[in-house]
């Protein structure tokens, strides 16, 4: 029988990583839930058994499932009743199957029935999902937004909502309104404080909500009267339970259809406040907007993999001019690109993630006890680490998608044009990727503060003295150079003094950076793994190894040979 996470030993390579240890120390606190709980592990290797057992059940719901609902899914859809938003009738039976599974409250503490699961392991499992079926993902991951309420909520709170969403309710992050997309300090849902009923009342439109229609939504609103920027809006929760708030549309959208994506009315909708005002967006939404973002990454990954599958499959059974269409050099480049971006891709992905679990766990240690100065310490180096990588996973998986889902469309020719066939749906599913949560080029805003300030070189350089396989070496050794131009090219950018011509080659930039760290991360990979696994990520090293030659040498000559003069002359002025 077919399992998505056990049919992918990459997956799993990357629980055995060495931080792994560190991160499931700090995620269980010494261990100390195993004294009231039969469910929680004892030590760590019983974690890493946990996880496994976890992701081998969301596997099998994912390719038994799920996969088999998703093209029922994509032709109907969801639609409009009365004000409410109705899933597609398979989508219901996602729902019941996964809630049966026991796959909601992955991230929550155990005290309110939830797993306790690392960042790591739910983007795992938001992979796999994905790779089944990319817009049940977005209705099912869309828990994490509880993390936020974990984070900034009251005890009240915390008690109040967070075991309905481990018994399985859904959630949404209303944020976007008609006239507030990438621009969120414009938006004007009105939040006012009824002082007879002493709640707080919404009134306004939310645009583009995904699952919109959900049990708990965590709402961004404006709270301070006369104000008109980021620091008169405060977050809010809404309980649907208590109504007042309308679909009035959903979008008719190129792809991921199972997804609702919803207009809402809020009409004197009761809420409450989720921590303290005017930080909606300074602090919480963009708390919530990271832990979106790496699970775009994560969704990114699943369709980048179930791309290659098709792709792979369909060459190996295709045959032309007498020969199976794998074996022309074309087909077989295209594949081995597609390996390629997927592995390294995956491993950008959870070098990410477990860097995300690491400053998360401190912080949640903190909340019961005093950290000591090495804690405090190692916090804050993850914390920034995490804040440098999200915006490389996201923005490269993003793109990563949609080109092996191109690439797999090239592969069944003719017939990857026709509806009949998956390959159109990965590929119309991967577009938005790179759209919501932050398009890419608002990825490369959040990472080129850290180009230019040296952080990512300073990560390359560290990477770089660490120790590869004997095979590895060569690879390694063209590595250098790069690295040596990529330098010279952020130097040569900074001394410009040109701010046009700074954000003008910002993307190139911010390129060279992700493709030399996920060059060193899949030689990394090649170097740690045995067996079969030790070859695959051999043969997607070398691929990638010289695809980012080939983009870096590039870039690095244009911007090298780049001034004001340059600029496009049809600005705006």
């Amino acid at each position: 029988m077919a399992n998505y996470f056990t049919d992918h030993p990459e997956i799993a390579f990357h629980l055995d990583h060495p931080l792994m240890k560190r991160l499931v120390e700090l995620k269980e606190d010494g261990f100390k839930d195993a004294k009231e709980c039969d469910y929680a592990p004892v030590d760590h290797e019983d974690a890493i058994e946990n996880y496994r057992r976890i992701l081998d059940i969301t596997g099998d719901v994912a390719a038994n499932t799920i996969e088999p609902n998703s093209e029922s899914v994509d032709l109907e859809g969801p639609h409009l009743e009365n004000g409410r938003m109705i899933y597609a009738s398979k989508t219901f039976e996602n729902l019941d199957v996964t809630r049966k599974a026991g796959l909601y409250g992955v991230s929550m503490p155990r005290r309110y029935g939830g797993l306790n699961l690392p960042s790591t392991v739910f983007s795992m499992m938001s992979e796999v999902i994905s790779a089944a079926d990319a817009g049940f993902q977005n209705i099912w991951s869309l828990q994490s937004c509880i993390d936020t309420l974990y984070e900034f909520g009251s005890d009240e709170q915390r008690e109040k909502y967070i075991p309905r969403i481990c018994k399985g309710e859904t959630m949404s992050m209303d944020l976007t309104e008609p006239d507030a997309g990438s621009d969120l300090q414009r938006v004007m849902l009105k939040a006012t404080y009824d002082e007879k009923e002493q709640c707080w009342r919404l009134n306004g439109v939310k645009r583009f909500i995904t699952n919109g229609d959900s049990d708990i939504h965590l709402v961004l609103a404006r709270s301070e009267e006369g104000t008109k920027d980021g620091r008169g809006l405060s977050m809010f929760i809404y309980d649907k339970r208590n109504g007042g708030v309308d679909v009035r549309h959903i979008e008719h959208k190129l792809g991921i259809h199972g997804s609702p994506t919803c207009e809402l009315t809020y009409k004197n909708a009761k809420a409450e406040l989720c921590g303290d005002r005017k930080l909606g967006l300074i602090k919480y939404v963009m708390a919530l907007m990271n832990g979106a973002r790496l699970g775009i990454a994560a969704q990114s990954v699943g369709v980048e993999q179930e791309a290659y599958n098709e792709g792979l499959a369909y060459a190996r059974e295709r045959a032309q001019f007498g020969e199976k269409i794998i074996n022309f050099p074309a087909v077989y480049d295209m594949l081995s690109r597609m390996k390629a971006k997927l592995d390294a891709g995956r491993s950008l992905l959870y070098c990410t993630s477990r860097y995300v679990d690491i400053y998360k766990s401190l912080e949640d240690i903190a909340r019961f006890r005093k950290l000591t100065p090495e804690e405090r310490t190692e916090m804050k180096q993850y914390s920034k680490l995490a804040d440098a990588f999200t915006p490389l996973a996201k923005g490269m998986n993003s793109e990563y998608a949609s080109h092996n889902a191109y690439d797999a469309i090239s592969i069944h020719g003719g017939s990857g044009f026709i509806m009949e066939y998956k390959s159109q749906r990965l590929y119309r599913d991967a577009r938005i990727f790179s759209i919501y949560e932050g398009t890419t080029q608002l990825q490369v805003v959040a990472a080129i503060r850290y180009v230019t300030n040296g952080t990512y070189l300073q990560v390359i350089k560290d990477m770089m003295q660490s120790e590869v396989s004997e095979e590895m070496k060569p690879l390694k050794a063209r590595i250098a150079p790069l690295v040596d131009l990529y330098e010279k090219a952020v130097a040569y950018v900074k001394e410009q003094g040109n701010q046009d011509v700074h954000d003008f080659l910002a993307r190139r930039l911010y390129d060279m950076t992700a493709e030399i760290i996920m060059s060193l991360l899949i030689m990394d990979d090649a170097t740690r793994a045995e067996g079969d696994l030790k070859k695959r990520f051999a043969d997607s090293a070398n691929v990638y190894v010289r695809m980012t030659e080939e983009d870096v040498c590039a870039k690095s000559y244009y911007v090298m040979h780049f001034s004001e003069a340059d600029l496009p002359s049809f600005r705006a002025e």
